[in-house]
């Protein structure tokens, strides 16, 4: 009895933080006119069935896609290198990675301006060389460029914490077979890693498909992002109905995810490090 009314304090904020805002959010997507006189309409989903938010939102999957995929490829050996490492200097060097997260993520990208301005650091460097500066600024690469920088920790740590466990004696007994180090890796620990990349891969697509701050900074408010849209709808149109209806084909997108990487994550605990 004590236990559960512990409990109860946790259900009520529960309730308060989670719940009712969601509730409120399907309903306003579900209506439209004042909050004294909704009259219940599918017409805010319809409306975002328009080619101009339909390209919003290929644009902001394509651009969530490249970085996820840019992320796996770098993200990958990073985890594999730190995985390999003794378990002292493994802790520290994962230490320094999660330690930039600790920033503010808006100052984080804030950084990057004074990196890839007309008059920033890089450009500096290639004037200083005798080259023209180049415009680094306000483009696809910038945008894609800050979503790799911001989300690649959350593309190392998921794939790190499984290639961690993976038991060493099965390393041991591919060498004592003959096998090669490629043969290990794509026998044994690529499969074995494949929970890792699979939550990895949902931990970047998710917030790089949804973001708003990036793509608002480096992309100089040029690019017109879901995030941005439904940021739009809420602080400056106004039109809470519409903006709470694309957060619902968000979260969609998130259950999805989720299903998906319910199945795939049925990875079973190990123990020791890769080698």
């Amino acid at each position: 009895m004590k236990l559960k009314v512990l409990s109860y304090p946790y259900v009520v904020w529960i309730a308060v933080f989670i719940v009712v805002p969601l509730a409120l959010v399907l309903l306003y997507s579900f209506t439209d006119g004042d909050l004294e006189d909704l009259n219940f309409t599918i017409s805010n989903f319809r409306k975002f069935l328009d080619s101009k938010y339909l390209n919003v939102l290929w644009i902001s999957v394509k651009l969530a896609l490249e970085s996820t995929v840019l992320t796996l490829i770098l993200g990958y050996p990073v985890a594999l290198i730190i995985a390999k490492e003794k378990p002292s200097k493994r802790n520290t060097m994962i230490f320094l990675f999660v330690m930039p997260m600790w920033m503010n993520f808006l100052l984080r990208t804030y950084a990057w301006l004074t990196l890839l301005g007309k008059n920033g650091v890089i450009n500096f460097i290639i004037e200083f060389l005798g080259f023209k500066p180049l415009d680094l600024l306000y483009n696809d690469g910038a945008v894609l460029l800050g979503m790799i920088y911001n989300f690649l920790p959350f593309m190392v740590l998921p794939i790190y914490s499984v290639l961690v466990k993976i038991d060493n004696s099965l390393i041991e007994s591919a060498e004592d077979l003959g096998a090669n180090k490629f043969q290990i890796f794509t026998r044994i620990i690529l499969p074995l890693s494949i929970p890792g990349i699979i939550t990895g891969i949902t931990m970047v697509f998710m917030p790089a498909v949804s973001t708003f701050v990036i793509s608002r900074l480096l992309g100089g408010g040029q690019y017109m992002l879901i995030g941005n849209l439904i940021e739009q709808q809420f602080l400056w149109v106004g039109d809470w109905h519409f903006g709470s209806a694309i957060s619902i084909i968000m979260m969609v997108f998130i259950l999805i995810t989720m299903a998906i990487t319910s199945k795939f994550d049925t990875q079973k605990e190990g123990s020791g490090g890769l080698w």
